[in-house]
């Protein structure tokens, strides 16, 4: 099997050698590269685009969301782990509009690191309970949506379809064999579509694209 590629991108020194060593340690990963800066991050990724990008948000030179989108738009199977103190709604949202697809604060307990990049590859969305619970709170508040016709979907026909199939409790490798696609290429869309709904899993996604009339 080969190995999953990981680009670390942290400026703090101690978080860096802390991330590196732990993916180093795991013969399933290997350290694609370790930059402190979103300059040299996007350089390296117009050479190759890694498995997993583990990105901070603060670095000293922008973003890291924009890091973010840039890999997403080359690569969209790439999946993107932000490692951040930021914990605020506004940050939480930008990282996952960018294309983010787990989101993990660096208070989070040893180990927690190569536990996600691993549960980010078998099509899940690692995040930090206290952000789990910021953004269901904020889907349960209620929303003041004006009158009028309703708004298109933001789904292709094809995302939409798999999301049919998601809520009728299909696994990922059975609406692939429905579809007769491949089920790296049913992640793929279900991570845009996570990533189009503002969710984090497939259930949340499920509720969404009820409350939004998109499930017939």
């Amino acid at each position: 099997m080969t190995a999953t590629s990981v680009l670390v991108v942290e400026d703090e020194p101690e978080f860096l050698r802390q991330y590196c060593d732990a993916i180093t340690r795991e013969p399933d990963l290997r350290l694609a590269g370790a930059v402190s800066t979103l300059a040299a991050a996007m350089a390296l990724i117009e050479q190759s685009v890694p498995d997993v990008l583990v990105v901070d948000l603060g670095l000293p030179d922008g973003n890291g969301a924009e890091l973010i989108r840039s890999a997403a738009k080359k690569r969209p199977e790439c999946d993107a782990l932000v490692v951040t103190v930021f914990g605020d709604d506004q940050h939480v949202i930008d990282a996952i509009e960018a294309g983010a697809t787990g989101y993990i604060l660096k208070d989070s307990p040893p180990g927690e690191l190569t536990r996600c990049i691993r549960e980010l590859r078998a099509g899940g969305a690692p995040i930090s309970p206290s952000i789990a619970r910021r953004l269901l709170a904020r889907m349960r508040a209620p929303a003041e949506k004006p009158a009028g016709p309703q708004a298109a979907s933001p789904l292709t026909e094809r995302e939409a379809e798999i999301l049919q199939l998601i809520a009728k409790g299909l696994s990922f490798a059975d609406v692939g064999g429905v579809l007769g696609i491949s089920a790296h290429t049913v992640v793929a869309h279900v991570k845009k579509i996570y990533r189009k709904l503002s969710v984090h899993s497939r259930g949340e996604a499920v509720f969404e694209a009820t409350q939004l009339g998109l499930l017939k």
